[in-house]
């Protein structure tokens, strides 16, 4: 028990800890980065694929963003349990 406490207060600091260090910094994504860096290797390219459906607002690019992250955890944890729960069983 103690061990999980120290993992998930370690991980929160791992959290807090750039918001400190870094103050007024934009943390971006990934994806601007991106653009940024082949816009400087060649000016000229136009991207070949333009997405299906863009989301109505910010806000709901970042719901669908943590609605994701959170299916994908919920799966992982749901496998880790199941195979934890068979392993003690047989």
């Amino acid at each position: 028990m103690k061990r999980n406490l120290l993992l998930l207060a370690i991980v929160v600091l791992l959290a807090i800890i750039p918001l400190f260090v870094q103050k007024g910094a934009e943390f971006g994504g990934a994806d601007g980065e991106a653009k940024a860096a082949i816009g400087e290797i060649n000016a000229e390219y136009e991207p070949w694929f333009d997405s299906l459906w863009e989301p109505p607002s910010g806000e709901i690019e970042s719901l669908l963003f943590v609605l994701q992250a959170a299916i994908g955890a919920g799966f992982i944890g749901y496998f880790i349990g199941y195979m934890r729960g068979k392993h003690k069983e047989g």
